[in-house]
């Protein structure tokens, strides 16, 4: 039998097709507004800044509230780096070698353990936040950097554990039990086999991270102290006052959004295919 097309088939295929990318452009131009609004703003002298205006060019381009805002963030830029590309890179290297071991070899109370460590992404940070404060008083960790970086290195177990062992049930195990038939042992297996086939999982985990540890505030303004203040306490301190001049928390949202953004451009096209990898498990 051949497929019949009936009358009007076509018609509805096409107008339902036809309102999707219409309701897709239609929340693609709602979600950028509010980024439209920021860079005009922040693109704008402070004389100028209205509600009138909010939606209006700006007459002259006012680059000045970018200098402004790096000069006021000063110090905490460098802190935000260095946050994040250790805390991101210590949790990856031990949220693989935890996936590794979860889905890779057999280990006591293993069906007990993998929940509990999933636990941790289900615990907020308003709940610990206490108990964590006394406890980096206690060890000598508060009000800088170094604490901070355990703290996001801890919270982002849970998640990047989960990420690796979905992406390594994928290995086959043929292949790492004839590397351990070889004499192969388990740094061996993971260093030669698993580590160089995780490039995608890392992606996944290092875009999640980042992303996640650089917008990060809670912990950022309880946990450190003046000159050891990340790039989030600063922005918040732009916006902070009875008298704002819009245009430097403008800028200042633009600075700070874009290290992220070109960490997603860089690596996006190892994104999805990361994420979805072990997915039908």
């Amino acid at each position: 039998m051949t497929d019949i097309d009936f009358p009007g088939t076509k018609f509805r295929q096409y107008t339902l097709r036809t309102a999707l990318h219409v309701a897709l452009i239609v929340g693609t131009i709602i979600f950028l507004l509010p980024i439209f609004v920021v860079v005009n703003t922040s693109l704008k002298a402070p004389a100028a800044i209205n509600l009138a205006t909010t939606w209006h060019l700006p007459a002259e381009i006012h680059w000045q509230s970018y200098v402004e805002a790096i000069e006021e963030f000063g110090p905490r830029i460098w802190n935000s780096i260095t946050l994040v590309t250790n805390a991101t890179l210590l949790s990856a290297i031990i949220g693989s070698l935890n996936g590794y071991v979860l889905s890779k070899w057999r280990i006591y109370g293993e069906r007990i353990l993998f929940p509990l460590i999933l636990l941790g992404m289900f615990i907020p940070y308003q709940g610990v936040l206490i108990p964590l404060f006394e406890f980096m008083r206690a060890a000598r960790l508060y009000g800088g950097i170094p604490g901070l970086i355990i703290i996001h290195t801890i919270y982002g177990l849970p998640i990047t554990t989960l990420i690796f062992r979905n992406f390594y049930v994928d290995i086959p195990d043929e292949m790492l039990e004839a590397a351990a038939i070889d004499g192969a042992g388990f740094w061996d297996i993971y260093t030669q086999i698993v580590l160089p086939l995780s490039v995608s999982g890392f992606v996944v985990v290092i875009i999640w991270q980042f992303t996640q540890i650089w917008n990060e505030f809670l912990f950022a303004v309880t946990m450190t102290t003046g000159a050891s203040e990340p790039i989030t306490v600063g922005l918040a301190q732009l916006a902070g006052g009875e008298a704002v001049h819009w245009n430097l928390p403008m800028a200042g949202a633009v600075i700070a959004a874009l290290p992220p953004l070109i960490v997603y451009l860089i690596l996006s096209r190892y994104f999805i295919r990361g994420l979805l990898a072990g997915s039908g498990h």
